[in-house]
């Protein structure tokens, strides 16, 4: 295995997408980001809910920024919490990303109207205008994402991203000992 198999030139990294699914077909997306490190950047929950910090007020106006961007998405459910934020990204049919009968090959160049691109841009933008402003940033150099197959998953993780605040102490990226840790002036 060469260099150009490795991710940082260190180790390989295997895709978590679904190698079947074309990412730029309409469809609804679970979306979760993290920061670097799961350093509270965003702000801190307070008696069940989140009080944003300067960059959780970015990264809350940008995401809702995003269907301004990318041309035929609507934002679902969407939450910023202390070191990640959820979201769910629904692409709408445009007469170009329709899925090919089965056994098609997927198109490989996926182009702006995808979730990488969108996660991506969403991403870039966020730490652009934080550094821009002077704050100290770094996201967590991957996301997670999941197909949303039915209505009965999109209700269950609609409500989940709703009461995330609530719940926070219970998280998997809940870490007490940065918690409330004020990164801003």
């Amino acid at each position: 295995m060469d260099n150009t198999d490795k991710f940082k030139n260190k180790y390989r990294i295997a895709s978590a997408r679904a190698s079947w699914w074309d990412y730029g077909w309409p469809g609804a997306y679970f979306i979760t980001i993290c920061t670097a490190e799961r350093r509270p950047y965003f702000g801190e929950i307070v008696d069940g809910k989140m009080v944003l910090s300067n960059i959780g007020v970015l990264a809350d106006v940008l995401w809702h920024d995003l269907p301004c961007h990318a041309h035929q998405v609507d934002l679902g459910a969407f939450v910023i919490m202390p070191n990640h934020m959820h979201g769910i990204l629904i692409l709408k049919e445009n007469g170009n990303n329709t899925p090919p009968n089965y056994g098609e090959t997927r198109f490989q160049n996926q182009g702006k109207n995808t979730v990488s691109a969108m996660v991506g841009g969403y991403k870039s933008a966020l730490s652009k205008h934080a550094h821009r402003l002077g704050f100290t940033f770094a996201w967590q150099a991957r996301f997670h994402d999941h197909i949303i197959r039915n209505d009965l998953e999109y209700q269950r993780i609609n409500d989940y991203i709703e009461t995330n605040p609530q719940h926070w102490h219970e998280d998997r990226f809940y870490k007490q000992e940065n918690n409330s840790m004020h990164l801003e002036s």
